[in-house]
């Protein structure tokens, strides 16, 4: 009998990174991150299918969510630009913030960063969730969003009274896709569900994402527990140039979801799944577990990790 897929939850968020330790200051001083207890240690090289390759990885958390920046050795791509939304390379890290004004004003007395945004944060209509939000660049170019949530209309997870720091947590990671019914189809296979719906648009949103008249289909993607983070996928209508993603996972834009597996059995149904995906040559085993990489239908990378 072959064993259910099944995911558990979003283990960690793992962002390449040139300088992990340098990263990994701005990240405390601008948004408020700690330091955090190191992941299981795996293959890389056999994982990611690069050759000799070695991790060096600075783990951080913020709330109970956490976040890895990963040096590979040898080094990779830098990140290539002003990646625009729509494009498959574009994946974003959302952080909820309690209160808009001290987060922005806090990361705006912190230098190397740039806006993505065009006229600071922007709230959006209520048909877009009436959230305010924020989106820039880290000091390596990976993309980042500041989210605060109506008072009447914060989730249960994100109601902190009392918090001394206005950077909460980590809400999602956001993905660019080209089509959403087969992103919904390939991450539904892993256990994921479809947890909201919406379709953005008007100059609030041009203005949030720098895009011209943007129509963006979200799609909120949830876990059995429920807890954050999730995953979002970000369909921009139109006639945009996007090709899926051939990054190198030792390329500085090469996020990784880091999804845990139930078990090992739903580990290596997945990768029978999804053979034609796979980085790696099958699960790769580990002491106590194993691990292995595989691309989504838009090229994003997938890390599935069990025991």
């Amino acid at each position: 009998m072959t064993a259910p897929v099944a995911a558990r939850r979003l283990a960690r968020i793992a962002l390449t990174a040139a300088d992990p330790e340098g990263l990994a200051r701005f990240y405390r001083e601008a948004l408020g991150f700690t330091d955090a207890e190191a992941p299981p240690a795996a293959d890389f090289a056999a994982v990611t299918g690069l050759k000799g390759a070695q991790a060096r990885t600075v783990p951080l958390r913020l709330g109970g969510q956490p976040l890895d920046l990963v040096a590979v050795t040898p080094a990779g791509q830098p990140y290539p630009g002003d990646v625009p939304g729509f494009s498959p390379l574009f994946q974003h890290c959302a952080i909820i913030v309690s209160d808009m004004g001290s987060a922005h004003a806090r990361l705006s007395a912190r230098g190397g960063w740039r806006p993505i945004s065009t006229e600071g944060p922007v709230r959006l209509p209520a048909s877009s969730g009436g959230v305010t939000a924020f989106k820039f660049r880290d000091p390596e170019g990976h993309p980042l969003e500041l989210l605060a949530f109506p008072p009447d209309a914060t989730p249960e997870a994100w109601r902190r009274p009392g918090a001394t720091d206005p950077c909460l947590g980590l809400d999602h990671s956001a993905i660019s896709v080209a089509e959403t019914a087969r992103s919904v189809a390939f991450y539904e296979s892993l256990g994921l569900r479809v947890a909201s719906r919406s379709l953005n648009t008007g100059p609030e949103q041009a203005r949030l994402d720098a895009v011209a008249d943007p129509t963006v289909e979200v799609t909120g993607l949830g876990f059995p527990d429920g807890r954050p983070p999730h995953v979002e996928l970000l369909c921009y209508r139109g006639d945009h140039p996007r090709p899926a993603s051939s990054l190198a996972p030792d390329a500085i834009a090469a996020t990784r979801l880091v999804i845990a597996m139930t078990d090992a059995e739903a580990l290596a149904a997945a990768c029978a799944a999804h053979a034609g995906r796979l980085v790696s040559a099958g699960p790769v085993p580990r002491p106590g577990g194993a691990d292995a990489l595989l691309r989504d239908p838009d090229g994003h990378l997938v890390w599935l990790t069990a025991g």
